[in-house]
């Protein structure tokens, strides 16, 4: 499938949230089109203009925001009110302001959890689901994305990690580094969270190419990436999320259209939890991506994303 090329917004704006988070909202395509919002991953990552051109300007009125601390949301890597309960009414705000009924829901990864907890929690105002790397929020994936993963397919990563730490921080290196990542001295959190998207990257494609961290965790020239921060945030308190949250009460979700694109080989996000979900959603179909890792960079996975997502669109059309 050619891959369209990213279109220009028709509509950008700012919604003030609460006192303190203001949010960037940008929508693309055709005003009449089906209403879809796209939720980013991370968290923290952000909305670019690739991801714009998931979608079908001709079938779709498509809405990119950054969230909370994210991207060109407003304060920067805020923390404060940052929960999974906060995101999921600010995408109602959003609906609200924008005047849209329902409308389909596109996630990946971070975003695919964020999908489905607003479709729990609104599933009235949800005509489908379109996501990518199913991401339950548990702590036993948390684990293996960042444990397990590495220790099975990338010892060497792994071993690597290990060996930047302190010798009484190495029983549990990822707790140790999130714990750096928290403290507000910039010469202890700066070299932790570069380490931290050293190290994920590495883990998100399946041909990552060096996997080589840095030499030790002192001062590291360049900016700073912004997920390493809102993850270990949201990780360190289990996505706020209750134990099996989403997976239990994937019954809400009857009578939802979904549509799951996965990696065969995706070592953050394993086809487990997907497999899991599509067990008690029947509405939804899961489509295996083989040889084929994390990232929606990745061809395979990016082709089959825009294909889902024109497929469910096109079925949402043809009911309106």
């Amino acid at each position: 499938m050619d891959i369209r090329p990213p279109h220009e917004p028709y509509d950008t704006r700012r919604l003030a949230v609460d006192g303190l988070h203001t949010l960037y909202i940008q929508q693309s395509g055709d005003p009449d089109g089906v209403p879809v919002v796209f939720l980013h991953g991370g968290p923290g990552s952000g909305c670019n203009a690739d991801q714009r051109a998931y979608f079908d300007r001709s079938l779709f009125r498509a809405v990119l925001f950054d969230q909370r601390g994210a991207g060109r949301s407003t304060p920067k890597r805020e923390l404060i009110g940052n929960t999974t309960q906060a995101l999921v009414a600010d995408i109602e705000r959003i609906r609200e302001a924008l005047g849209i009924p329902r409308w389909m829901l596109v996630g990946g990864s971070w975003g695919a959890t964020l999908a489905l907890a607003y479709a729990q929690a609104h599933p009235e105002r949800v005509t489908g689901l379109v996501m990518r790397a199913v991401f339950l929020g548990t702590r036993e994936e948390f684990r293996w994305a960042f444990e397990g993963a590495a220790q099975t397919f990338l010892p060497e990563l792994w071993r690597s990690l290990v060996a930047l730490l302190p010798e009484d921080e190495r029983a549990r290196p990822v707790e140790s580094l999130g714990r750096r990542i928290g403290d507000p001295d910039p010469r202890i959190h700066g070299p932790a969270a570069k380490v931290w998207h050293d190290y994920e990257r590495a883990l998100s494609t399946l041909h990552p190419g060096s996997i080589a961290l840095p030499a030790s965790l002192e001062a590291m020239p360049g900016e700073l990436p912004n997920t390493p921060f809102l993850e270990w945030h949201y990780l360190s308190h289990d996505c706020f999320l209750e134990p099996g949250q989403l997976l239990d009460e994937a019954y809400v979700l009857g009578g939802i259209p979904g549509i799951i694109v996965q990696g065969r080989y995706d070592l953050l996000c394993p086809p487990q939890a997907a497999y899991e979900l599509t067990a008690r959603w029947p509405d939804c179909e899961l489509r295996i991506v083989a040889g084929a890792g994390h990232s929606a960079g990745e061809p395979p996975i990016r082709e089959a994303l825009v294909a889902a997502i024109t497929d469910l669109g096109a079925r949402i059309a043809a009911t309106r």
